[in-house]
């Protein structure tokens, strides 16, 4: 894992967290609470993609760089 893939997933995490206490401090009700926790789950959701997109980007340009170093001529 990239660090930038865990600080996302850090991110979304302590998002859940917040929205988790904020519910429990405030005894929202229970519509309420399930409405932030869907909002929670779905951003959890898209910081997971972006981690994703970000993971298979950094693959494909590692394989771009090791696809040039093979390419290039050796210097001799």
């Amino acid at each position: 894992m990239t660090s930038q893939m865990l600080r996302k997933l850090l991110v979304a995490g302590s998002a859940v967290a917040a929205l988790a206490f904020t519910a429990a401090c405030h005894k929202a009700p229970a519509a309420d609470a399930a409405s932030d926790a869907s909002a929670a789950a779905s951003d959890a959701s898209a910081a997971a993609s972006d981690a994703s997109m970000a993971a298979s980007s950094a693959a494909a340009a590692s394989d771009a760089a090791a696809t040039a170093v093979a390419a290039a001529p050796a210097n001799k």
